[in-house]
């Protein structure tokens, strides 16, 4: 089968898109309003974009033209944080997926603890394995939409000692939640190793 993207309907591509680019890093945002208003939402167009300095890049797409949440909150206060999704903490990460008002705190929805963070405004997952404390670089609309796409600059990382080997994540014991096509789901709980040539 070959396909031409130019001919798809936007959700056929955004479903095909999904479906070949597996598993995606789900980056999983909390960020304020210019209130001062959290909120909380999952992405999984996220990735790494350099460790010097430590940088990811978020995209957010809009609903019905608009900025959703996440985006508007990015582009206002400029900070978020950015947690990696455990096999543990998936249920309650897929129930901050729902659109809401912007006034729900999603946190209390899905039954989260939000704590303070550090260095920016937003709040942090306490049961979060992984959290980075982020600062917006970057930011470009892309595409027809548009999305937004950030570019955010870690300047604190949060670890959970249990999922540490040598000081890193491990994948095995972080069991990291990777999204894939529609509503399917995998983790990180059986890697498997390739040695690099020499």
């Amino acid at each position: 089968m070959q396909i031409d993207p130019s001919t798809l309907t936007p959700k056929d591509a955004y479903l095909l898109m999904t479906a070949c680019l597996v598993p995606r890093p789900i980056g999983w945002a909390s960020t304020v309003s210019a209130d001062g208003v959290p909120n909380l939402a999952p992405f999984s167009y996220f990735g790494g974009v350099s460790s010097s300095p430590m940088t990811v890049m978020l995209s957010v797409g809009r609903r019905r033209g608009r900025p959703k949440d996440t985006g508007a909150n990015l582009l206002a206060t400029e900070e978020a944080v950015l947690h990696i999704a455990t096999r543990s903490l998936a249920d309650a990460m897929v129930a901050t997926s729902a659109e809401a008002e912007p006034d729900v705190d999603e946190f209390a929805l899905a039954g989260l603890t939000a704590v303070p963070s550090e260095r920016v405004a937003p709040p942090r997952i306490a049961e979060a394995a992984i959290a980075m404390e982020a600062v917006l670089r970057h930011h470009m609309e892309v595409g027809a939409g548009p999305v937004d796409m950030f570019l955010l600059e870690v300047v604190r990382l949060h670890l959970e000692d249990d999922v540490l080997v040598d000081g890193r994540p491990d994948p095995a014991r972080l069991a990291a939640v990777g999204r894939l096509g529609g509503t399917a789901y995998c983790d990180t709980s059986y890697p498997f190793h390739i040695a690099r040539p020499s």
